[in-house]
């Protein structure tokens, strides 16, 4: 008996770029967990640096995956620190508390086509990719650390340092990154 609904016909290749999308959120997320030693700090700066890119996907064949290569094109950054309004932000806050950078120019349709490989490769519509890598900068045993760390993070500490609080980082594994922080009313600095 056939099937009572019909079935979708996706190309490969639109189920190899959703693929390749979905894995790149994934890997994007970054998980710092909270592992390690606490550390309560009075000096600290919370740091998101912002950045849009342009790219591009090009293939001889998008259902041949060995052929498709990403091109990216111009880019903006901009660095939050503390959750304070950056000079030079175009947006914001976003939904993130983030605030960005105007927008890079769009790749024109000259430029595309200089990024082919070969004349028969075809290309996707130039995407706008927007990243954000959190980190957060304190003064642990003598020393200034800035270790990459994740939103939540750099929210608790944003908010922390707008109401003038100490702040309590939990390390995670290896002391390579923060996983944790949770502001502190009062400490003797």
């Amino acid at each position: 008996m056939p099937p009572l609904t019909p079935q979708l016909a996706i190309p490969r290749w639109f189920q190899a770029s959703t693929l390749a999308l979905g894995l790149s959120l994934i890997a994007g997320c970054d998980n710092y967990p909270a592992t390690g030693n606490t550390v309560t700090t009075g000096t600290y700066e919370a740091t998101a640096t912002v950045t849009q890119t342009w790219r591009a996907e090009y293939a001889r064949s998008f259902d041949r995956r060995q052929t498709i290569h990403m091109e990216t094109f111009d880019s903006n950054s901009l660095v939050n620190r503390n959750g304070i309004r950056p000079e030079g932000a175009a947006t914001g806050p976003d939904d993130n508390g983030l605030y960005w950078p105007p927008l890079p120019p769009r790749p024109t349709a000259d430029e595309l086509e200089a990024r082919k490989r070969e004349p028969i490769e075809q290309r996707t519509d130039p995407a706008l990719l927007r990243d954000v890598e959190y980190a957060i900068t304190f003064d642990y045993d003598g020393q200034r650390r800035t270790l990459p760390t994740t939103r939540t993070v750099y929210r608790e500490a944003s908010q922390a340092f707008a109401d003038q609080q100490a702040l309590e980082v939990t390390f995670g594994p290896g002391e390579q990154s923060i996983g944790a922080a949770r502001r502190i009313a009062n400490f003797d600095r």
